[in-house]
């Protein structure tokens, strides 16, 4: 049944699968525990939600016996640091130039579920893709489909770090897999990449400082420290992820096809992304992982690129802005007409 499920998922799309145990986990819930201790969550609230469901499978669900990792490979085929230099684009994250990943994962697992259910079926299960108290990262590492790298996201010898999780929990009693081996040793290439020293430690993430959260979660204006780190990073942050050395085994052949960029998105205008209204940033984003942060927010980060673009030419978008109805907005506005005028 392992080897017929693997080879279902595998046409289905997924790169990779692996098995382990539903009890247990201990470990987890204690890191869990340190990390919100030290409060590095941020404002993300809903990490203290739920955490004896978040620490163990069956935490949330007693019934389950296994748990089924899974992993969806969106390889770029470009350098996602080319554009680092580029005052003309804004730099949006990998994961975010294509289609929204919950839902492609989300639809992948459900056909699994369906094939599963079909020979099992007086089985139960229950599928998660990044929206439920589950720790996919341990878990996958737990499933032998990969460890969890210094940067703290799961990381493939076959497949790199450009990985979308999801599980099921089964109520079926799979053989578990060998847990993945720490393949990282002295490498450090994540952390001296980071921008902004999000990592006190290797295997700690402290998200406050992280860009990706940064731009996607913090709701507020964004701390004067951190504005300049941004560069012209508008939606998230592949630095960390984009160096490891073992992305060398990973390329755009083995990424979904589903979840392939949109030529738009690759490298945008940020003059044009600067003049989005709440309709247009809608219409533009439908689809998009984007559209879940709202226009206030995106252009409060495109106003952050645009005061580290060095273009006065931005200077009259970015006025106009000034004046926009939101405190953030106007906020990100005026600290970049301040950078554009004492160039």
């Amino acid at each position: 049944m392992k080897d017929a499920l693997r080879a279902e998922a595998l046409r289905l799309g997924f790169a990779s699968v692996g098995f382990t145990a539903a009890e247990g986990h201990a470990g987890q819930a204690a890191r869990l525990d340190e990390w919100l201790g030290e409060g590095r969550h941020g404002s993300m609230e809903w990490m203290e939600g739920r955490p004896v469901q978040r620490a163990s499978p069956q935490g949330l669900w007693p019934e389950a016996r296994s748990v089924i990792a899974l992993s969806m490979s969106y390889a770029p085929d470009v350098d996602p640091l080319a554009l680092a230099d580029d005052a003309e684009k804004a730099r949006i994250s990998v994961y975010a130039q294509g289609r929204d990943y919950h839902d492609v994962v989300k639809k992948a697992l459900k056909a699994l579920a369906r094939w599963l259910i079909a020979r099992e079926p007086d089985s139960e299960l229950k599928v998660f893709v990044d929206t439920a108290p589950v720790m996919e990262k341990p878990l996958g590492q737990a499933a032998g489909i990969g460890w969890q790298g210094k940067h703290t996201n799961l990381v493939s010898t076959t497949h790199g770090s450009w990985l979308f999780l999801g599980a099921i929990y089964s109520t079926l009693d799979f053989a578990p897999d060998t847990p993945h081996a720490d393949r990282c040793g002295s490498c450090r290439a994540c952390q001296d990449a980071c921008p902004t020293d999000a990592f006190p430690a290797p295997y700690r993430l402290d998200a406050r400082r992280c860009i990706s959260y940064l731009t996607i979660e913090h709701k507020g204006p964004l701390p004067e420290e951190f504005r300049a780190a941004l560069g012209n990073r508008i939606y998230g942050c592949d630095d960390c992820l984009a160096v490891c050395p073992w992305n060398k085994f990973a390329n755009a052949a083995q990424a979904n096809t589903k979840l392939l960029p949109r030529d738009d998105l690759v490298a945008p205008d940020l003059a044009a992304l600067l003049a989005l209204d709440d309709a247009a940033f809608r219409a533009k984003f439908s689809g998009s992982p984007i559209k879940r942060i709202g226009r206030d927010r995106f252009v409060r980060n495109c106003l952050y690129a645009a005061g580290n673009s060095g273009r006065p030419d931005l200077l009259p978008r970015v006025e106009v802005l000034c004046r926009d109805p939101d405190p953030v907005v106007r906020d990100a506005a005026e600290w970049a007409a301040r950078a554009l005028t004492n160039l």
